[in-house]
């Protein structure tokens, strides 16, 4: 049996999308298979996102 596959989009992969997946990798391991993606990629990721992932850990 195959594992669910997610797929976070928003517009430049760059915030939402790239915490979602994330948060999802952390919560759900190897048992669900997690991909982000964004319409209009930026080139890193948005620093505040950086930082607030860092202070949950």
């Amino acid at each position: 049996m195959s594992k669910p596959s997610v797929l976070f989009v928003c517009v430049h992969n760059a915030g939402r999308s790239q915490m979602a997946a994330a948060w999802l990798t952390k919560l759900a391991g190897e048992k669900v298979e997690v991909r982000s993606a964004g319409s209009a990629p930026a080139d890193s990721i948005n620093p505040a996102v950086v930082e607030a992932m860092l202070e949950v850990g």
